[in-house]
């Protein structure tokens, strides 16, 4: 296994106030990694529109395992104790009480933003709303930013750069836009499982997410 999750049962959320921002897409492809390299995986929903657990639905039996589970109806209550990794999928527009809630579960907090003017100045106001939350100040949990779906050499993606590396939290990837999730969603695949012809570059752009995801970096402080 070429990533170290520690002794315990890790959980790890995708959240942003903003929909459409890819979060689905970020949390089925880390649960896809998770299992590739051995671990026992979760992926928990907690978006009644179901989209990781459609994803879920298309995975073929000889890949390797994920449990999915409803979180939005069941919360984490059949999650497997044997778990190595949880990752939650977290409802579009949570704030308030549902954030809090979601945020109590979490060990590791991962924010996707997008290259435009409207999700730039979401994320700033989001991310204050989290660091807000009684947990991540007493650094119980960890967040980092992750710039997703970006065209780069474009105008508003350096914009996006510049707004992400001022905030208050480390911004750790920029994952493009490409073909290539389309085509692992409509398969029930992570980009880590195409071929290396085709997602080579793709691979690249997550190496500094995982990197972060294997570092103390990510890791909360322990009593």
């Amino acid at each position: 296994m070429a990533t170290r999750l520690g002794t315990s049962m890790r959980h790890i959320l995708i959240t942003n106030s903003k929909g459409g921002c890819g979060k689905s897409t970020l949390a089925t492809n880390l649960a896809a990694y998770y299992a590739s390299e051995g671990y026992h995986t979760v992926l928990a929903d907690y978006d009644p529109q179901g989209s990781t657990l459609d994803w879920l639905d298309q995975r073929a039996k000889e890949n390797a395992p994920i449990v999915g589970i409803e979180g939005f109806s069941t919360g984490l209550r059949h999650a497997p104790r044997s778990a190595d990794v949880v990752v939650i999928d977290a409802p579009a527009r949570s704030h308030g009480r549902e954030l809090g809630d979601l945020v109590r579960r979490a060990e590791t907090i991962l924010v996707p933003v997008l290259p435009s003017v409207i999700d730039i100045n979401a994320a700033d106001s989001f991310l204050q709303e989290l660091l807000s939350l009684s947990k991540i100040a007493q650094k119980k949990a960890k967040i980092a930013l992750v710039a997703n779906r970006v065209r780069e050499n474009t105008l508003i993606f350096g914009e996006l750069e510049e707004c992400l590396e001022r905030l208050k939290a480390p911004y750790i990837a920029a994952l493009r836009e490409a073909q290539n999730y389309v085509r692992a969603y409509q398969r029930g695949l992570g980009i880590h499982e195409l071929p290396p012809y085709l997602a080579w570059r793709d691979w690249e752009q997550w190496d500094p997410l995982i990197e972060w995801l294997d570092s103390r970096r990510s890791h909360p402080r322990a009593d």
